[in-house]
């Protein structure tokens, strides 16, 4: 994402980051997939579009404005991120998470996939510090 908002020009919103779109190679390298709904970013324009993307992964200014910023994505990498670790869908758990339940380690433990092994306590802080990336890219105000 940090190449196609920072590194290209106009920059690209992908519109549609996904578990969907997310391909892993043989290195668990993962590639950004399906650009058909993606955008160039036009400096002299408001960059409004039509509502796109998988649902529960549109992050909401844009389901309110209909204005495309590279933050849309940002919101979607977020979700994305909360799905690998939960193990479920963003319909299935979206509406129930806040940034404050974060101040618990009773919520975190609540965050991780239950079906697999409880993680050990090295992994377990890496995976807290990857659920607090994923909270801040969830955040209500886009602008923060």
């Amino acid at each position: 994402m940090s190449y196609l908002h920072h590194d290209c020009f106009p920059p690209i919103v992908h519109r549609d980051i996904s578990s969907k779109n997310l391909l892993l190679d043989l290195e668990y390298e993962a590639h950004v997939a399906d650009f058909g709904i993606a955008k160039f970013l036009k400096p002299d324009s408001s960059n409004r579009s039509e509502f796109a993307g998988t649902y529960g992964h549109v992050a909401p200014e844009f389901a309110y404005t209909m204005k495309i910023t590279e933050k849309c994505d940002v919101y979607s990498f977020g979700v994305l991120v909360l799905e690998v670790i939960k193990g479920k869908h963003p319909r299935d758990f979206l509406s129930s998470i806040s940034s404050s339940s974060l101040n618990t380690d009773t919520a975190l433990d609540e965050m991780f996939d239950p079906r697999l092994p409880a993680p050990s306590c090295s992994v377990q802080e890496k995976l807290r510090s990857i659920v607090e990336v994923a909270f801040s890219c969830l955040d209500g105000n886009p602008e923060s």
